[in-house]
């Protein structure tokens, strides 16, 4: 029986290619061999199953799970600078295993602004990253943030961001998802940890940063932003496709648990259906909607600005 599952879902993955041909050429067998299995007159052995699952990413989940129990994977954790390579690394190679098309949507529940808008050659980039260390690791020893020299991972954040804001993409913000950026800029410009013109290219950033999102709602047809006011979000993404879909749900800011199952990623998808009819669309509610939600990012920034300054 799972045999047969394993093998409808492999025909389901290849479309009218071969289906013997792939099992042969994956499996390094011959043709004969790999019409045996196919035909069920012959079983997969443990390590041909799992290379098939593996090669096509088929979650095992319907064959090992019920109702109430599923698979899940975890992301490596990331305790050091060092490991955050492996962790853009890592997102990298979800995007290639996924099948991207038109026909994918990436839903980010974002209770703060999504980490993909912060993967860049700027201040605001370094400094995010700092933040995420001094909390990741406890045995972080807290230095001037001037003093904070990341590895280069330019090629993998470029190119991760560049797979982001390629697909069709719907993010769920309320009045808090740019709370979290601001209030780190203040904490550690109260410790002296970073200095007022350090805090001041990063507010200018992250304003120009807000500028972009705004401008991308209004006009990027693959781009839907809601503002959510009813729900606390939580940094859910979910990668909806007919054929396959995948659920990260994050464990800490560099953390992720990842499900495949077709069950949970069903009702997920309801879940955040369910969310947008309860939110306001500000790509499609009109100019004076969108620009109120944004104007009030614009002046928190000018806020915090100001009270760095000094000024009242």
């Amino acid at each position: 029986m799972y045999q047969e599952l394993l093998l409808k879902q492999i025909r389901n993955k290849i479309g009218n290619k071969s289906l013997n041909d792939e099992v042969a050429n994956i499996l390094n067998i011959s043709y004969d061999a790999a019409h045996r299995r196919t035909s069920l007159k012959a079983k997969f052995s443990f390590e041909e199953a799992l290379e098939l699952a593996q090669y096509y990413q088929i979650s095992l989940d319907g064959f090992l799970t019920s109702d109430h129990q599923i698979l899940v994977r975890k992301t490596k954790a990331v305790t050091e600078t060092g490991d955050l390579q492996s962790f853009f690394k890592h997102n990298l190679h979800v995007f290639e295993n996924l099948p991207l098309s038109e026909a994918m949507t990436i839903y980010y529940s974002a209770k703060d602004i999504p980490f993909f808008y912060t993967l860049s050659d700027t201040l605001l980039s370094r400094f995010k990253i700092y933040v995420w260390m001094n909390l990741l690791n406890a045995k972080q020893v807290f230095i001037p943030f001037m003093q904070f020299s990341p590895p280069d991972f330019a090629p993998d954040t470029k190119e991760l961001r560049k797979k982001y804001e390629e697909q069709q993409v719907i993010e769920l913000w309320n009045d808090m998802t740019a709370s979290s950026i601001l209030q780190q800029i203040s904490y550690y410009h109260d410790t002296g940890l970073l200095q007022k013109q350090e805090a001041y290219i990063i507010l200018d950033e992250l304003k120009e940063l807000i500028i972009y999102i705004e401008q991308k709602t209004e006009n990027n047809p693959r781009f839907h932003l809601y503002e959510n006011e009813l729900m606390h979000l939580s940094n859910d993404i979910f990668f909806h496709h007919p054929q396959q879909s995948l659920f990260a749900i994050p464990t800490n800011m560099f953390g992720y648990i990842l499900i495949n199952d077709a069950k949970t990623c069903h009702e997920t998808q309801n879940y955040f259906e369910h969310q947008i009819k309860n939110s306001k669309s500000l790509n499609t509610s009109g100019n004076r909607d969108r620009k109120i939600f944004f104007n009030r990012i614009y002046q928190q920034i000018a806020a915090l600005k100001r009270n760095i300054s000094g000024e009242k």
